[in-house]
C-alpha cells in the first residue's frame, strides 16, 4: 500500500531538491509558457525574448567536420571513452589556439574538455569548496550560479555593481572578501547586462584579491565564464584574465560560438601559476567523473577541435541589437548599450515581475531582473530572428505609452 493510501504521505525527493523544484529557474518557466502561447495564438504573434539561444545556423565547417569525422574515423575509438580531461590531442590543439590569440603559454595539461561551460563550473567548484566556503559574485548574475554554488553547500554572496556601467563595484567587493571566501566568479560578456569587464576593472580585481590572499593567508580563485566571449562588437576586446591573475580558472563554451548549445561542449583552463596547479587539475578531472559527466562528449571534441577559428554570425546579432536597442531608447525606456553576449537589460518603470506580467499581454516575453539578483530590469535576449524583433516593437511602443514614457 502507498503512503498516500494510508494517509501517510511523505516527501520522496530531498530537500535540496524539493527547493529546487519550488523555485524553478524563471527562465525556463519563461519558455515554456512562449511556446504554450505560440500553439494558442501563434508563433508568428508571439515574440519570446526568454532564453538565450542562439538563433544563428553553427558554421558549415562544423556540420562538415561531424560529417568528415564519422565517415573515415575509427568509429570505435571516435565514440568510445578517454580520460577523464579530454583527448590530449584535442586539448593540445585548444592549447595552442589561445596561446595564438592571448599571447598565453598553455599546453595539454592546462586543458580539460567539459559538457559545456555549467559542467566547467561544476567541477571547479566541486574541486574546490568546502560546506560554508563563501563564493562571491557581481549582481546581475546568472540565476544558476545560485544553485551551482549550492551544490556543494557553499554560500553564494553577491557584489555590487555601478548600475550605470554595470561595471563591479571594486570597493564592494574588498568589503566582501573574508577568510572564508573561496573562489569570484566574474562573467564577461555578461549574462544579463551585455558588458565587458574592462581592463581597468579585471586588474582592480586582481589587486584586491592578491591583497586579501596576503591578509588572509588563503587562496582565491577567480572562476572566468566565457561562454560568451567571441560574442562582441565594434572591434571590443575581452582581457584574458589568466594574464592578470594567477589563481584563475577559465570556463569556456562552444555553445554560442559556433551556435551548439545542445551539444553540451566546452572546456577548463587551469594556468600553470595557479596554486597546486597539479593537484587542482587532478581535481576537477576526478570531479568530471564523479559528477556523472566522465568525460565531455567524445565526436564533438574532436569537431571542435578543427573549429576553433570559426564563430557563428555575430553580426547578425548586432543587427538585431542596434534594432532594437535604438527603438527602445526612442520609446524612452533605459538600458545600456551591450558590448558583448546577446543580452539587453531594462530597466523597467514599476516592479520588473508587473512589467513581466505586463508584457505579456503583448505576447511579448522577457525574464525579470530579479531572477539575476537585480530587481527593477528586465533582460531581453535579442537572439532570435529578426523578424521576431521587428514584429515586437509595436507592442514595445505600447508599453512605453502605457506607462508614460513616450
Amino acid at each position: 500500500m502507498s503512503t498516500h493510501a494510508c494517509g501517510k504521505a511523505k516527501k520522496m525527493i530531498s530537500k535540496k531538491m524539493s527547493s529546487l523544484v519550488k523555485n524553478n529557474s524563471v527562465i525556463r518557466m519563461m519558455f515554456e509558457e512562449g511556446q504554450s502561447m505560440a500553439k494558442e495564438f501563434g508563433p508568428e504573434n508571439v515574440y519570446d525574448f526568454s532564453l538565450g539561444n542562439p538563433n544563428v545556423p553553427a558554421p558549415d565547417r562544423v556540420r562538415d567536420t561531424a560529417i568528415e569525422l564519422l565517415k573515415n574515423e575509427d568509429p570505435i575509438s571516435l565514440h568510445g571513452y578517454m580520460n577523464n580531461a579530454g583527448f590530449p590531442d584535442v586539448r593540445k590543439k585548444v592549447a595552442d589556439s589561445l596561446n595564438r590569440r592571448f599571447g598565453t603559454s598553455f599546453n595539454e595539461n592546462n586543458i580539460m574538455m567539459t559538457v559545456g561551460a555549467a559542467a566547467g563550473l561544476n567541477c571547479a567548484l566541486k574541486a574546490l569548496i568546502d560546506p560554508g566556503d563563501e563564493v562571491l559574485t557581481f549582481a546581475p548574475y546568472f540565476v544558476e550560479y545560485k544553485n551551482y554554488t549550492a551544490n556543494y553547500d557553499g554560500v553564494l554572496n553577491t557584489v555590487a555593481t555601478d548600475h550605470e556601467t554595470f561595471q563591479p563595484d571594486l570597493k564592494a567587493l574588498s568589503d566582501a572578501v573574508s577568510e572564508k571566501t573561496k573562489a569570484l566568479i566574474i562573467n564577461s560578456p555578461n549574462n544579463p547586462t551585455g558588458v565587458i569587464y574592462s581592463e581597468e576593472t579585471i586588474k582592480g580585481i586582481a589587486k584586491i584579491l592578491n591583497e586579501k590572499q596576503k591578509e588572509f593567508g588563503t587562496e582565491i580563485f577567480i572562476i572566468s565564464d566565457e561562454p560568451y566571449r567571441e560574442l562582441v562588437y565594434t572591434g571590443a576586446e575581452v582581457p584574458y584574465v589568466t594574464k592578470y591573475y594567477d589563481n584563475t580558472i577559465v570556463c569556456y563554451s562552444f555553445s554560442k560560438t559556433l551556435s551548439l548549445p545542445g551539444e553540451r561542449i566546452g572546456y577548463l583552463v587551469i594556468p600553470d601559476e595557479a596554486a597546486d596547479h597539479e593537484d587542482l587539475f587532478s581535481a576537477v578531472s576526478i570531479a568530471n567523473r564523479v559528477m556523472g559527466c566522465v568525460n565531455a562528449p567524445s565526436l564533438f571534441q574532436k569537431v571542435v577541435a578543427e573549429c576553433l577559428e570559426e564563430k557563428a554570425d555575430v553580426d547578425f546579432y548586432a543587427r538585431n541589437r542596434d534594432e532594437i536597442y535604438n527603438a527602445l531608447l526612442s520609446y524612452g525606456f533605459k538600458c545600456i548599450k551591450p558590448e558583448g553576449a546577446f543580452y539587453l537589460f531594462i530597466e523597467t518603470p514599476v516592479d520588473d515581475r508587473e512589467f513581466v506580467e505586463e508584457a505579456k499581454k503583448e505576447h511579448i516575453l522577457v525574464v525579470p531582473g530579479t531572477s539575476f539578483a537585480l530587481g527593477g530590469f528586465v533582460r531581453l535576449a535579442y537572439c532570435v530572428s529578426h523578424e521576431t524583433v521587428v514584429n515586437s516593437l509595436p507592442g514595445f511602443k505600447r508599453l512605453a505609452e502605457h506607462y508614460g514614457l513616450c
